[in-house]
C-alpha cells in the first residue's frame, strides 16, 4: 500500500479542485492549473478534501505520483515560488525587457532567453553589485527549468570567478599551479 497515495490532501479556502475525464483542474481566482491522469487512478474530490485511489494493486506506483502532483498543484497555485540566480563578473550584466531576459556573458552576442507566460523575471544588484536574476512562478517545476536553462549558459568553473550560478550554491576553488623546485 502506498504511503504518500493514501493520505488524503486538504483544499485550501478559495481553491476549487474539479475532475473532468482524466484532466484535474485547480482554480484559484489569479491562476489556473491542469493535470492528466493515468487512466486507472480514480481521483475523488469531497468538500474539504481530494482523495486518490487506484484500481489495481499492482499500479501503485502511480498512486503516489498522481497524490503529490495534485498537492503541488495545490500548493502552487496559493503561493509563489522563487529562485535566484547570480551573475558573477566585472563585464557580465542581465536585464529584463518585456517577457525577455537578455544575457551578456561574454560571447559574441548577447543571449536573448525568453521566459514563459508563468514565469517572471527581474533583475536586482546583490550586495557586492553584481547581477542577481529572480524568477518567481506559481509552477515549481517550470521555474527551476528555466533556472537551469539560465544556469547552463555560463556554468559555474572551479578555476575562474567567472559564471551564473544559484544564490545558496556554494562553489569550491580549485588551488593554482605551483612551480616545483
Amino acid at each position: 500500500m502506498s504511503r504518500i497515495g493514501k493520505l488524503p490532501i486538504t483544499i485550501p479556502q478559495g481553491v476549487t479542485v474539479t475532475v473532468a475525464d482524466s484532466l484535474v483542474t485547480v482554480v484559484w481566482p489569479k491562476w489556473t492549473l491542469t493535470q492528466s491522469l493515468v487512466a486507472w487512478v480514480v481521483v475523488t474530490v469531497n468538500e474539504s478534501d481530494v482523495i486518490v485511489s487506484v484500481e489495481h494493486e499492482e499500479l501503485k506506483a502511480f498512486w503516489g505520483l498522481t497524490r503529490a502532483l495534485i498537492n503541488n498543484m495545490i500548493i502552487w497555485v496559493t503561493e509563489w515560488y522563487e529562485k535566484k540566480l547570480q551573475v558573477i563578473w566585472v563585464w557580465y550584466s542581465a536585464k529584463v525587457q518585456w517577457k525577455s531576459l537578455i544575457l551578456n556573458l561574454w560571447y559574441s552576442h548577447p543571449i536573448n532567453h525568453t521566459l514563459p507566460d508563468i514565469v517572471d523575471g527581474t533583475v536586482e544588484k546583490d550586495p557586492k553589485w553584481n547581477d542577481m536574476i529572480v524568477l518567481t512562478s506559481i509552477n515549481k517545476q517550470q521555474l527551476w527549468e528555466q533556472a537551469a536553462k539560465i544556469r547552463s549558459y555560463r556554468k559555474p568553473e572551479p578555476y575562474k570567478w567567472k559564471w551564473v550560478r544559484y544564490w545558496w550554491e556554494q562553489i569550491k576553488m580549485k588551488a593554482w599551479k605551483t612551480a616545483t623546485k
